[in-house]
């Protein structure tokens, strides 16, 4: 691992033009050997949707890169797993399943015969393939999210964990900055050894779901360094990275960077790609240590934090958002199962539900009255 990222503009998804891309970002970078290594390719797939949502990282990234590969002789293996993973999923709507079947690539079920590894002080399962692989390499997507503020390299190596593991997640690390003290945990623990980031067409506003924004960003990212890819990524968002509960810890940490100095960049001037005009996700006063202390001691103050709104008129009642919710905070009404209610006084915050739910029927939103 060094210091150093290469970001490169990009305007469309053409799989030519981005495979020259990438050769040049790794080597530039210094990106692993893969002659005859079993590398595992790890995309961003929240949940089944068009590539055109920008929820899940682009097939074509996902192509080039896997053709990249194969060409230095490496043996690629793809998967992740979904916010809601059963063993149905296949990575159909988000179009990577085909491209592995167009390329030769495998792909993996997250969910067959998950191991235990220690993270931090607990015990957590994850795919198998993870100490199957020579190589992981991670290609997160440039987007927004509601818990973590953005989600980029750190926050992408949580689809390792299969199945409902990452909502239990949530519901130990019940706030943001336990939550993404686990995140940097988890990747100190399994490091994937390269990250490209897919940020041709990014998601701003309410992500990381479908309910965000498509937005065009135009460049391709690529680091051996997570935090340093975030740092930057982040930077270009408008965010100040500090504000962002896994970068602050990993800075803390001084593992990947000493201080967001020491990163080496290689690419356009930053003030040129800066997005200013990118819809960002409100920074909460529950990250100052001082304002959680006095909240937690006025009644109610809870009301009046961002928080799930359900739109009922739009819900079909599919339950997912009952599935996800790590603290069972969500039920079906009982005398009508298509309305969904929230106990307040249980729910943690981690929008979960909204990540989930394909039918617009969860907002996030401040919300005095009313579920």
């Amino acid at each position: 691992m060094n210091n150093k990222i290469s970001v490169r503009k990009c305007e469309e998804y053409d799989l030519n033009k981005i495979i020259d891309l990438i050769s040049d970002i790794y080597t530039k970078t210094g990106g692993p050997e893969v002659k005859g290594k079993k590398v595992l390719l790890k995309p961003n797939i929240l949940s089944e949707n068009n590539p055109a949502r920008c929820v899940s990282t682009h097939p074509v990234v996902v192509e080039a890169m896997i053709r990249f590969l194969q060409s230095r002789g490496a043996t690629v293996f793809t998967g992740d797993s979904p916010a809601i993973h059963t063993h149905r999923f296949r990575g159909e709507k988000c179009g990577i399943r085909q491209v592995c079947e167009a390329t030769g690539a495998i792909w993996v079920d997250f969910m067959v015969n998950p191991v235990e590894k220690k993270i931090g002080n607990r015990e957590v399962r994850i795919a198998s393939i993870v100490d199957q692989a020579d190589v992981i390499i991670s290609l997160p997507k440039f987007k927004n999210h509601e818990l973590m503020y953005f989600t980029g390299a750190i926050k992408n190596t949580f689809g390792l964990l299969p199945g409902f593991s990452k909502a239990k997640q949530h519901a130990v690390f019940s706030d943001r900055i336990g939550f993404g003290k686990f995140l940097v945990d988890l990747n100190e623990a399994i490091t994937p050894d390269y990250f490209l980031m897919d940020a041709i067409m990014g998601m701003e506003g309410p992500g990381p779901g479908p309910k965000g924004f498509p937005v065009a960003i135009g460049l391709l990212l690529g680091s051996t360094n997570p935090l340093a890819m975030d740092l930057i990524a982040s930077r270009i968002a408008g965010y100040d990275p500090i504000t962002l509960p896994t970068s602050k810890t990993a800075l803390l940490r001084k593992k990947w960077l000493q201080s967001e100095n020491d990163i080496i960049y290689d690419g356009p001037e930053i003030s040129s790609i800066i997005k200013k005009d990118f819809k960002r996700i409100p920074i909460s006063v529950n990250n100052n240590i001082s304002l959680q202390f006095i909240k937690k001691r006025i009644p109610y103050s809870r009301r009046f934090e961002r928080r799930p709104f359900f739109i009922h008129e739009n819900c079909t009642g599919c339950h997912k958002c009952v599935n996800i919710c790590p603290m069972q905070a969500i039920k079906p009404q009982t005398s009508n199962k298509t309305k969904i209610v929230l106990t307040d006084s249980q729910c943690i915050r981690c929008f979960c539900c909204a990540e989930v739910c394909t039918d617009d029927a969860i907002d996030i939103r401040v919300k005095i009255f009313g579920v």
